[in-house]
C-alpha cells in the first residue's frame, strides 16, 4: 500500500508560489496527480491554458480566479473544476496565504501566454 508521508513529498516553488507534491508516478501512482498549494499574500500566476482536467479545492484563504477571461472570488471549502483548454489566472489579493489542494490527471501541461510550456514536475 503506497503511503506518502508529509516527510517525504517533494515541494517546488514557481510564480512565487510553493506546491507540495504527494501523488505522482514517482511515489506509486498510475493516473492521478495530487498536490497542496500554498498561494502567498500578493501572489499573481501569469494566465496559463491547461492539458488536462484540474480539480482545485480551496482549503483556506480567499483567491481571485480567473477562468476563461471571468474573474471570480472563491474562498474556503469552494471547488474549481478546470477544464482542458481552459486558461487560468490565480490570484491572492488578501493579506494571508491561502492554502489549495489540487488533482488532475498525469501529464498536465501548462501554456503560457507567451507560448512557451511548463511541465510541472510535481503532475507528472
Amino acid at each position: 500500500m503506497p503511503v506518502v508521508r508529509s516527510s517525504e513529498a517533494v515541494t517546488h516553488e514557481i510564480h512565487g508560489a510553493r506546491f507540495i507534491s504527494y501523488a505522482t508516478p514517482r511515489t506509486g501512482s498510475k493516473e492521478l496527480c495530487a498536490w497542496r498549494g500554498e498561494i502567498p499574500p500578493g501572489t499573481k500566476a501569469p494566465l496559463h491554458t491547461v492539458n488536462r482536467e484540474e480539480i482545485f479545492h480551496l482549503l483556506d484563504g480567499e483567491l481571485l480566479i480567473t477562468l476563461d477571461g471571468r474573474t471570480e472570488r472563491i474562498s474556503a471549502g469552494d471547488t474549481l473544476i478546470i477544464n482542458p483548454g481552459a486558461t487560468l489566472g490565480v490570484e491572492n489579493p488578501t493579506a494571508e496565504v491561502a492554502i489549495s489542494w489540487v488533482t488532475t490527471s498525469i501529464g498536465l501541461e501548462a501554456k503560457l501566454a507567451d507560448g512557451s510550456r511548463i511541465t510541472p514536475p510535481w503532475a507528472n
